[in-house]
């Protein structure tokens, strides 16, 4: 007997996309459990192993066991494997191994390196993969180059060598997480300009998002500039803002912070605030305490984990380019006029409801998430709890110290949190409801106050 309904095997593209995150993060989790993946040789805890697992592949940088000192060469080299995988999208490594291969790309595949880029068209995404691997790999390349400068002379050729591609790896990944062990993320090397201004660069670089780099590279001239798309002008100018902005008021919030930066030299604080800046708001590396930095930097990192970086990047977040629409739609009110402009681009009310409704979700989740682990882990303060639901969901992988001690079911939350985190809570949800054709019916209009 035929089944005739076909469809009911059928999965789409954003299901594949999720469930490809979900086999590369089960095989993670079974090669971080075997005791050959750990310093003493015995089973890791199976709760861990997911977790690390899951946090190297969504690159959010949150781990329950020390990076440095927890895990042996062969199971920090599979961390870096799902730092790398995850931070570029199974696709792309997919069309690598296709293109090595000389097995042709089918449209099915295009469409799902569509839903993994977060592209525009599926036009030329083929040649947009070549790209992002060579990209990729050439920056990487030449981040671990630079740190091994630093890190060769300290720890010797092999391990310095190691430490150089890992860190050049996880920062350009926007991962956070690190092999100086101890918790102690990049502090040590907080007055280091050639450590933390590559690791920046790397961050800043991998945060900012492939379709801009392409576009950038293409440019012929300087004259070309003005061609730029509206998306790429958006990315570029809320980095800059964000990154000005995070450097200014991590240095008004920590400069008297004897904690922190008080002891430091003022170049020494300025060079930690702009770190701040850049790592804090996605890539999870820190020069400075994160537990002992004031409630405002408090504060100020938790909307920076929210927002993130750019779409189509290995940043986390809502994106910058959904906090830019949800802004100059408030702007746009505020002015009396009809449609969001930016740049002198009016843009469509589709985008501006799918910011919107991108934005809702994810204050919702963090907020339910929370809530849970308010009940869940009820010795630890409201303020870390939220703190750290923040930063799964923005897969910055910051903590106020709490993530080792998370209960079983506290892990799994924020297991679930890192998940949707890395692929969208709106890519999530779109994957699970039958969407069907708008209707032509418009209903007569209604009105509510608000405000």
């Amino acid at each position: 007997m035929k089944f005739r309904n076909k469809k009911l095997f059928k999965i789409n593209e954003l299901q594949i996309l999720i469930w490809g995150f979900l086999i590369i993060i089960f095989i993670g989790t079974i090669l971080l459990w075997l005791p050959i993946s750990s310093q003493n040789h015995i089973h890791t805890n199976f709760i861990d192993s997911l977790f690390v697992a899951t946090s190297a592949t969504c690159v959010t940088g949150l781990v329950t066991v020390d990076t440095g000192t927890h895990w042996s060469y062969f199971g920090k080299t599979v961390i870096l494997i799902l730092i790398q995988v995850g931070g570029l999208g199974f696709m792309a490594f997919s069309t690598l191994i296709a293109l090595v291969s000389g097995r042709k790309i089918t449209l099915k595949e295009r469409l799902l390196i569509h839903e993994s880029l977060n592209s525009f068209n599926i036009q030329g995404l083929v040649k947009m993969s070549k790209y992002i691997l060579i990209f990729t790999f050439s920056v990487e390349s030449i981040g671990a180059a630079i740190l091994s400068f630093q890190f060769v002379p300290q720890f010797g050729f092999r391990k310095g060598l190691f430490y150089s591609i890992f860190h050049s790896i996880s920062a350009f990944c926007n991962a956070g997480i690190d092999l100086v062990g101890k918790g102690k993320s990049l502090v040590p090397y907080y007055n280091n300009e050639m450590v933390i201004l590559t690791i920046s660069v790397l961050i800043m670089i991998g945060g900012l998002g492939f379709y801009v780099w392409q576009e950038i590279y293409n440019l012929k001239s300087f004259r070309d500039v003005r061609r730029i798309s509206l998306h790429s002008k958006v990315c570029i100018t809320m980095a800059i803002v964000l990154l000005i902005l995070g450097t200014i008021f991590f240095l008004l919030f920590e400069f008297n912070n004897p904690a922190t930066m008080k002891n430091m030299t003022l170049g020494d604080k300025m060079l930690s605030s702009f770190f701040a800046s850049v790592s804090l708001r996605t890539a999870g590396f820190n020069s400075i305490s994160i537990s002992d930095m004031s409630e405002s930097s408090k504060l100020l990192t938790i909307v920076f984990m929210f927002i993130g970086g750019a779409p189509g990047s290995t940043a986390g977040g809502i994106k910058t380019t959904t906090a830019a629409l949800i802004i100059m739609t408030a702007v746009s009110v505020i002015m009396g006029r009809r449609e969001t402009e930016i740049y002198k681009k009016t843009i469509k009310k589709d985008l501006v409801y799918k910011a919107i409704v991108i934005l809702v979700i994810y204050m919702i989740l963090i907020l339910i998430f929370s809530m849970i682990l308010g009940v869940t882990e009820s010795e630890q303060s409201l303020e870390a709890i939220f703190f750290e639901c923040v930063s799964a969901f923005g897969t910055a992988g910051l903590s106020l110290g709490i993530t080792p001690n998370l209960s079983i079911i506290g892990k799994i939350i924020i297991v679930i949190s890192m998940f949707f985190g890395r692929l969208g809570g709106l890519t999530i949800i779109l994957s699970m409801v039958n969407r069907k054709i708008p209707k032509s019916i418009k209903y007569p209009e209604g009105k509510i106050l608000i405000g």
